[in-house]
Order: C-alpha cells, then structure tokens, then sequence
C-alpha cells in the first residue's frame, strides 16, 4: 500500500492542529558531537567515578517491570534536606521545570487569563502560555536588561494575572533581581508568583527561606545546572495547600523510575554537586572579564554560570555566531530573538580550557 499524499497529509494537519500550533517553531537543541559545548548552560564536568558507581548499583537495584510506587514521602525528605526547603512546605516534583511551568499554568488559568513575566525571560513561561491557552504577557526590561518596576506594577494592575513568572537570576540575562522588587511583586500580585531559581545555585541568594511568609508565593528549581541536565528533575516548594492544587493536574507517575533511584544515590554526593557550582561561579568573572576586553563587546552582570554578550564591532551577534560555529564551539545566538537582545550571545561558563578556546577564537574572529 502507497503512502498517502502529502497534499492530504497537510490538509489533514491545517483542518486538525490549532492554527497558532502551526506557525510555531520547535525548540532548537543543536548538535553536539565533537564541539565545545557552551550553549545550554549545562555543568560540563562529570560526575566523579565514586558518584558513578553510586548511580550503577542503585539503577541495577530498581524493578523495570512496576510502575513507580505512589508513596514518594522519602525522595520529598532528601530533596527538602538537600536543597534547604522549610520543614512546614511542601514539594511537588516534575519531569524538569518545564512540566511543573505547565501544571500551574493549566491549574491556574482558563483560556484567556494572564500570565506575566518580565521579557525577555526563559522562553518557556511564553511558550507554556500559548500551550494551554493562557495569555501571556512579558513587560520589557530596561535598555541595559534590568527589571522595570514601574512598569511591572502597572502591567500587574492592568492585566491582573492569575501567575507571575519571576526568574531569578533572569534567563537569558543573567540579571538578579533586587529583594525589594521581588517583594513588591509578591505584594501586588493578584495570584501566584513563581520564583524560578533555576540558576540559584550560582548566584548566592534564594528566596527559598521565605517561601512561607507570603500567601501566593512559591520556589520552582531544576537540577539540570548543576550537572544532572541528563535526568529531566524539577521540583516546585511552597504552602502545602498551593502543592496539593497544583498536584491535581501532575499526570500519574510523571516521575519515573530511574529518575528517582539516580537523584538518591546522587544526593548522597551533594557536596560534588556543590564544589561543581563553585567552581564555575569562580569562573564567570574571569571569563566576563576577558570578554568584556575583546573589541566592540560588552558584558552584561550576571549571576548564573552563563554570560550575555553584545557584539557591536564590525561584526555583528549573528556574524560571531556563525564564525564560531565553524570552528565548532557552540554558544546561544539570541540576536534576532527580542529587540532588547539585538547582536547578544549567550556563553556559558565552561572547563578553564574551554573558556580559554573561546577567547583565542573570539579574539581571532574579531581581529580579522
């Protein structure tokens, strides 16, 4: 039997995908193989060969053929005790941040009501929106990428949002919100604000502590960061009031198996994890330093293990881009993403040799 036409195919699909589905793109994830990677923020050491066995014998140990058991209340124990989550809050666990971004929002919102963030911010608070039908909307930063309170607080009245999404440090800026603003929000959001702590790790402040004083306020991280990107693990701390709503829309067994057997026997390496962390923040001045020196280039404060970049010389963000692809390193073009970011790269922070790749071509590419 012939393959159906493809003018049927895309008859079918334009009378059956939503239309705004459609015009999307999917995220972008490029290849990887044989090139200095410094585009997804990711840890770019491994884990040590100790911490490896670890993961072998806890694996080996974990029945394939069961679903994942219900009761969860010992991984909740060791993630709140790893990560500092107050005793009297609660954890909700998801398939990385991404799933937990969806499950307040589809908890939260019907179709048409707001959610609001300052932009440009992680892509996913956006994406999410349009996903489950929400309305998204992102309040521009400053010219110089900071946080327009102002025109936060007036967005706030104006469109009163069901969720405010907060990333702090910010994707893809790297900037760290003051307390006080972050405050202010919380006081004058109508709904939920979601702290996305997803870079906390390296930037030596968490709200996590307070995450019980305000009645609308919880705390979303990852461990993708800080060298477990491989395993798709986010958890979301707040009130175990707002943790049982939320828990209402997480589909059943959303946390698998392996997952959880490799965050234990993990987690019983923190302090690796940890050194790991330090070792990059050590880093990241170095490296935006160094950019910060290169011709027509400036760097923007950051407290993630990244650094955003704006290329302004004779080449522009997309040349150096593609001039560095060519020599196979690998960083995150956002120059054609928002107006705000116009000719802006972000580089992660990576080993001291691959920062030190980078340069060297950076400033062969620029002094051509």
């Amino acid at each position: 039997m012939s393959p159906a036409p493809a003018a049927s195919i895309a008859g079918r699909i334009a009378g059956t995908v939503r239309a705004d589905i459609r015009g999307l793109a999917a995220y972008p994830v490029a290849h990887a193989e044989g090139c200095i990677k410094l585009d997804a923020m990711e840890c770019p050491y491994e884990l040590p060969e100790a911490v490896r066995e670890d993961i072998a014998r806890a694996v080996r140990d974990t029945p394939l053929n069961r679903y994942p058991a219900a009761d969860l209340s010992a991984l909740r124990g060791t993630v709140k005790t790893a990560f500092g989550v107050p005793e009297a809050a609660d954890v909700l666990f998801g398939n990385g941040s991404d799933e937990l971004i969806h499950l307040i929002v589809q908890a939260c919102c019907d179709p048409g009501d707001a959610i609001l963030s300052p932009w440009p911010s992680f892509v996913y608070f956006d994406m999410a929106a349009r996903f489950d039908h929400a309305r998204f909307v992102g309040v521009p930063l400053t010219e110089d990428l900071e946080l327009d309170l102002p025109a936060i607080l007036a967005a706030i009245r104006e469109h009163q949002p069901k969720v405010v999404f907060l990333a702090v440090p910010n994707n893809p800026t790297g900037g760290l919100w003051p307390d006080g603003a972050i405050q202010a929000i919380i006081d004058a959001a109508p709904g939920l604000v979601v702290l996305d702590e997803a870079y906390q790790p390296f930037a030596g402040s968490t709200w996590m502590p307070r995450v019980l004083d305000a009645p609308n306020t919880v705390v979303m991280r990852t461990v993708s960061k800080i060298g477990l990107a491989g395993l798709r693990f986010g958890y979301l701390a707040g009130h175990p009031a707002w943790i049982a709503e939320l828990d209402k829309v997480r589909p059943p067994y959303n946390l698998d198996v392996l997952t959880q057997a490799t965050l234990s026997a993990v987690l019983r390496h923190k302090a690796v994890l940890d050194e790991q962390a330090a070792r990059l923040r050590a880093d990241r001045e170095p490296l935006a330093a160094a950019l910060a020196r290169l011709p027509g280039v400036r760097v923007f404060p950051s407290a993630g293990n990244f650094v955003l970049a704006r290329f302004s010389g004779k080449l522009d963000g997309n040349a150096v881009h593609l001039a560095l692809k060519t020599r196979k390193i690998l960083i995150r073009n956002f120059s054609n993403a928002h107006p705000l970011l116009a000719n802006c790269l972000r580089i992660s922070v990576g080993t001291p040799a691959e920062n030190a790749a980078l340069l060297s071509a950076l400033q062969e590419i620029l002094s051509a």
